[in-house]
């Protein structure tokens, strides 16, 4: 089924799958970085930065996509990092600004919104160069615009947008001598491209994988293997600004009588200290970033115009340094992680669902279900898979909760059941997560999702039976909602139509399909084209799930 439009929950999907594609290949990013500087940190300030903007939207998902727009671009320009990441927060600061009227996109607007980005990341910049993550974001957006003419399927639009991103990225060594010499590509770009992917995949309904050797050219693996870094290529005395700097200027109305603040004067008398600088400003305040040798001296001027907040200076020469040695040594060890404060044990089956529940922060699924119910001592070992020092458990079926609570209970770390008795329940409660926020907030949040969803499933009848006055007879198919046998019926699309009757209504927003293995394209068609044409306002978001025993999975919010 095409998509047409973008409202502001999937937007907060396709948000949440760039992050999780970006944050997955932030290692390989960091790998290929050699400009402006060789100091190896653009994919962990990217990361850092857009998870920034995806914190902010989970804690503000509604259906106004203007809406949405605006906490990413708030979230991106509080937690920016780096080159790459303030310019990260740019391309989506003028994406924000061009849609914060609408309740929902067409093509046309998620086209001209790329572009309004693009424009905005450019100002932003003091001397664009071409070759960067801005030649990427510029050709795309162009590409974009081209693309709106000829469809109206979000899903083709974001194909050739993806497409055209990594052609771009791989012209990226012929536009900055630097990446040539070298041989990679750039690394924002790069990441750029990984954000992108990230889209396609939520509107494709796929999964969000890791970066596979196919996508990686067998030069750069080489490249990769004799030199470990690509910042072995740079001297670190040709640094000629050796301190990343970054800080925030929160205006106050004492200073700005004095020295009113203007963005252009500003960014060109900072341009005097240093390069690779950018600068951001609304009406509360000003986020600077800039490779200079005087440090002090920008600080010191930027605080004729308020407090600083936020400030971070590295020494540029001492990363690279310390990433050649590690080079030379061929010591570089993996450090020890410290075990983060949340993790997430789910349980479900069909290599579909479990991919679905780990691209939204699942760390651990267990294989289980309906007939398959996991041991206790599975769900504790999958605990303790989990580094983390709380971890929710999302059983998914009513005859696991029990488990569930048993493990907890002989675990030593504190475990959290949330009985969600369905994959909908489950889904609806990962999504209310919130990682910011304490455990028992978290506990709330993720019980009071549980209600938020109706649960339906397909399944068939083993043998002839009678339940709550409705007959059964051996293979005929039958329609649950909520654990209660409603409908049963030989044909699957009459029971498929008859559940969905009983679960949809004036209220309903999304209807979510999760495909078995044992369903058929012609089948899923057929549910589609009778939930659009009895519940038009009804968005339909499909899944391949590939479980088996329940032909579809149906979630209703």
């Amino acid at each position: 089924m095409s998509i047409t439009m973008i409202d502001g929950k999937r937007f907060a999907e396709m948000i949440f799958y760039g992050a999780n594609r970006l944050s997955q290949n932030a290692k390989y990013v960091d790998s290929l970085n050699v400009f402006p500087v060789p100091d190896g940190d653009t994919g962990t300030n990217m990361n850092l930065s857009i998870q920034s903007g995806a914190k902010e939207v989970r804690n503000n998902i509604v259906p106004h996509v203007g809406k949405v727009g605006q906490a990413l671009s708030r979230g991106l320009l509080m937690g920016a990092r780096g080159n790459s990441g303030v310019i990260l927060s740019q391309l989506f600061r003028g994406f924000a600004k061009a849609i914060e009227a609408k309740e929902s996109l067409d093509i046309t607007d998620f086209a001209e919104a790329l572009n309004a980005g693009v424009t905005t990341a450019y100002k932003a910049v003091m001397k664009p160069v071409e070759g960067t993550i801005l030649t990427v974001a510029k050709d795309s957006a162009k590409k974009a615009l081209e693309v709106s003419k000829t469809t109206t399927d979000m899903t083709v639009l974001m194909e050739e947008v993806v497409k055209e991103a990594k052609a771009s990225l791989k012209r990226t060594p012929e536009l900055l001598p630097v990446l040539k010499e070298v041989g990679v590509v750039d690394s924002g770009g790069q990441g750029l491209v990984f954000v992108y992917e990230g889209f396609l995949a939520q509107l494709k309904g796929e999964k969000v994988d890791e970066l596979t050797t196919a996508e990686v050219s067998m030069d750069q693996l080489v490249k990769q293997e004799h030199h470990k870094s690509v910042q072995g290529f740079i001297n670190t005395e040709d640094i000629v600004y050796g301190y990343c700097t970054e800080f925030m200027v929160k205006f106050k109305d004492s200073k700005l009588k004095n020295h009113p603040f203007s963005e252009e004067k500003f960014r060109n008398d900072l341009s005097e200290y240093g390069d690779s600088l950018l600068v951001i400003a609304d009406d509360q305040l000003a986020k600077v970033h800039i490779h200079t040798e005087q440090p002090g001296v920008v600080l010191t001027y930027g605080q004729q115009y308020g407090d600083l907040i936020n400030l971070k200076i590295e020494n540029m020469r001492q990363q690279h340094t310390t990433i050649l040695e590690n080079d030379k040594v061929n010591t570089v060890q993996e450090q020890q992680k410290q075990p983060s404060e949340y993790g997430i044990v789910a349980v479900s089956m069909g290599s579909g669902i479990r991919d679905l529940f780990k691209s939204i922060g699942a760390e651990v699924v267990i294989e289980g279900g309906q007939t398959m119910n996991p041991s206790i001592e599975d769900i504790v070992k999958a605990i303790e898979q989990v580094n983390a020092e709380k971890v929710f458990i999302l059983p998914n079926n009513k005859n696991i909760i029990l488990a569930a609570e048993q493990a907890r209970d002989v675990c030593d770390k504190q475990v959290i059941v949330i009985p969600s008795k369905t994959v909908p329940q489950g889904l609806a409660a990962l999504l209310a997560f919130n990682p910011s926020v304490d455990a028992e907030k978290n506990e709330k949040a993720m019980n009071d999702a549980l209600k938020t969803v109706k649960s339906g499933q397909i399944t068939f009848a083993i043998r002839d039976t009678m339940i709550d006055n409705l007959t059964i007879k051996k293979d005929d198919y039958m329609g649950i909602e909520e654990g209660s046998i409603v409908v049963s019926n030989r044909d699957l699309n009459v029971t498929a139509k008859e559940l969905l009757n009983k679960m949809l209504d004036e209220d309903s927003e999304i209807l979510t399909i999760i495909k078995g293995e044992e369903a058929t394209e012609e089948q899923t068609k057929a549910i589609v084209q009778f939930v659009e044409e009895k519940f038009p306002e009804v968005e339909i978001e499909i899944h391949d799930g590939k479980q088996p025993l329940y032909q579809f999975i149906f979630s209703v919010e």
